[in-house]
């Protein structure tokens, strides 16, 4: 039986993210608002957690699930190094609606699908989701629908659509922008931007300084 906790209440969203860590650190998945739409989330290094999340959209370990972190300094450990410009988008634009492809770290013991040694990464925007990563870590987080379906916008939208495959449903109100992250790929000799969304790719052109049309090139 799914749990929902209405977070705009301070009593019942410290209730939510209590049992929401417990849910994420038992193995089980959990719906969370962010800065763009809703995500399904479990903790990133739960296999089993992350095979159920993909089983619960309806999708194959060929498109492997991002990670969501609390903090800047998480990024670290979980990358193969931090590149100067992958630190110039991160100081720029998180918290916010930016993704970032990098080579992970090869001793991670964890299994997101089928990544080609590579991790999508971003911080969103959202009191809630930063404090329930604070508490659980690293979180494999997609958003949260049936593949082939809309994106949720509000918690009511995922219920219907995933229902008891979740634990539990953090209510945060309305998507506050409900527009999909910008993908900035990073693991080739030069940033490519996969999908634009939130963040322009006029707007990372000029923090990396190079010409926003060399970020648009077909990879």
């Amino acid at each position: 039986m799914s749990a929902v906790f209405d977070c705009s209440d301070p009593d019942e969203r410290e209730a939510g993210i209590r049992a929401a860590v417990g849910a994420a650190r038992g193995g089980r998945l959990v719906v969370m608002p962010t800065d763009t739409v809703y995500g399904l989330g479990c903790d990133a290094f739960d296999s089993e957690a992350v095979a159920a999340l993909l089983e619960a959209k309806g999708r194959g370990r060929d498109m492997p699930v991002p990670v969501l972190v609390g903090s800047w300094h998480t990024v670290d450990g979980l990358v193969r190094s931090v590149s100067p410009q992958a630190r110039e988008l991160v100081q720029a634009f998180w918290p916010g609606g930016l993704s970032l492809v990098v080579e992970q770290a090869p001793s991670l013991a964890w299994d997101l699908g089928d990544t080609s040694g590579s991790v999508m990464i971003r911080m969103p925007l959202h009191p809630v989701a930063i404090e329930l990563l604070r508490e659980v870590g690293p979180m494999a987080v997609s958003s949260a629908n049936v593949s082939g379906q809309s994106p949720a916008t509000v918690v009511g939208e995922a219920r219907d659509q995933l229902r008891d495959k979740v634990a539990v449903y953090l209510d945060g109100g309305p998507a506050d922008h409900a527009v999909a992250s910008t993908i900035v790929d990073l693991t080739g000799e030069s940033p490519i931007i996969l999908r634009e969304g939130a963040i322009t790719a006029d707007d990372i052109a000029e923090v990396l300084d190079v010409d926003a049309a060399d970020l648009r090139r077909t990879p």
